[in-house]
C-alpha cells in the first residue's frame, strides 16, 4: 500500500509539472463524467482522476513533493502511477462503449 501511494504522489507530480495543461473535464448536476468525445480526451481524464485522487488523499502541496527526489527515480513507481491511469482510461473506455458510436 506504501508503495501504490507513494506512486500515486509521484504521478501527481510529474502530471503537475509546468508541462502542459489538461483542461478540467465538465461536471454534471450528479457529478463528474466518465463521458468523453474522444479517447484523447478519455485518457486526460483518466490523468485528471489519478491527480484529484492524489490531492484530495494529500492536500498539503508541500508534504506531496517531499519525497519526489526518491520516488521519481523509482522505476516501480512509475509503473504503478501508469497501472493509475490505465485503469481509470479502461472505466472511461467502457462508459464510453469504446467510442463506437
Amino acid at each position: 500500500m506504501k508503495r501504490f501511494i507513494t506512486a500515486s504522489l509521484f504521478f501527481c507530480a510529474v502530471v503537475t509539472a509546468p508541462v502542459a495543461v489538461v483542461a478540467e473535464p465538465e461536471a454534471t448536476p450528479q457529478g463528474l463524467s466518465l463521458i468523453t468525445a474522444t479517447p484523447d480526451e478519455g485518457f486526460e481524464l483518466a490523468i485528471v482522476l489519478a491527480r484529484r485522487a492524489v490531492t484530495t488523499t494529500q492536500p498539503n502541496r508541500e508534504a506531496l513533493f517531499e519525497g519526489r527526489a526518491e520516488y521519481s527515480a523509482d522505476p516501480d513507481s512509475l509503473i504503478a502511477a501508469s497501472q493509475v491511469v490505465a485503469i481509470n482510461f479502461q472505466t472511461i473506455a467502457a462508459a464510453n462503449n469504446y467510442w463506437r458510436d
